[in-house]
């Protein structure tokens, strides 16, 4: 290994360290404690491990991974300095790919969203697939509305901030929706991606592709509930204002493991604003 040429062997070796259950720590300290540079020790691990992914997702019949946001948290920092302001780390999850974070948004912005959207609020709709549309669902029982992409000065600075935080492009993100779930509302499990067996999803891809990334911001606290599930993992976020919880899903794919869902507000109730990104530029 010393020679530093990626080698079949090479990821047979890494390969094999991945199934044996080492961690990609220990995998990357005995390729640089063998004389490997760790930048190509680095390259040689994640090419390996992503074609051999590929493979076993492929033999199971599963779309192929696509490039997903993926904020900056390679050494485990506490917190990110994000044009100009200080975000916490507060959890981070790698399957499926979940980061929870403090003071994404101030009280400030979190009033003057709700302010802003309250005299334009309806019932949600949910996106249909068997035709591209949208309908309303007994599965979702909020009420929301939709602002286009730097509609005003505090959303053009807010999504500025979020591409910044995930390390995505802002034209791939569509606009911020806000929603207010008040008492026994909810929104049953789901996957924000579309559904790639559907009729109307060719259509839906057509404005940006695929979405492959949810940022969820708590504009307000409920008293009781509300709070963000996945049950594939057992996991619940609370809604804590001026935090957000992040997820990605490289496949449309129940392997994903982010089907998630707003738990019924129980008492009081929950703000939140809702940035969805897509593969490519939205329209």
């Amino acid at each position: 290994m010393s020679q530093q040429r990626i080698t079949d062997e090479v990821r047979a070796w890494i390969v094999q360290q991945a199934q044996s259950g080492l961690s990609a720590e220990d995998t990357l300290k005995a390729l640089t404690g063998s004389g490997w540079d760790e930048d190509v020790a680095i390259d040689a691990m994640e090419s390996t491990l992503r074609v051999h992914l590929d493979a076993q997702a492929a033999a199971k019949g599963l779309p192929p991974a696509v490039p997903v946001p993926e904020p900056a948290l390679d050494d485990a920092p506490v917190g990110l300095e994000v044009r100009g302001q200080r975000i916490d780390v507060l959890m981070d999850m790698h399957d499926p790919r979940v980061v929870m974070f403090g003071n994404v948004l101030s009280p400030e912005e979190c009033d003057a969203l709700i302010a802003l959207a309250k005299p334009q609020m309806q019932r949600s709709q949910t996106v249909e697939t068997k035709t591209g549309g949208e309908q309303v669902s007994p599965e979702r029982t909020s009420e929301g509305m939709f602002f286009a992409r730097a509609q005003t000065p505090l959303i053009a600075q807010i999504e500025e901030r979020l591409a910044a935080l995930v390390n995505w492009p802002i034209e791939n993100g569509e606009g911020l929706q806000i929603l207010r779930y008040q008492p026994g509302a909810e929104y049953k499990p789901h996957q924000d991606y579309f559904d790639p067996g559907e009729p109307g999803t060719p259509t839906i891809l057509k404005r940006g592709g695929q979405r492959v990334g949810t940022i969820i911001m708590y504009l307000s606290e409920p008293l009781a509930g509300g709070g963000t599930v996945f049950p594939d993992v057992r996991l619940q976020v609370s809604p804590k204002r001026g935090c957000a919880v992040f997820f990605s899903y490289p496949r449309a794919h129940a392997s994903s493991k982010t089907l998630h869902g707003g738990n019924p507000v129980l008492r009081g109730e929950k703000w939140i604003a809702t940035k969805w990104m897509r593969e490519r530029e939205f329209a």
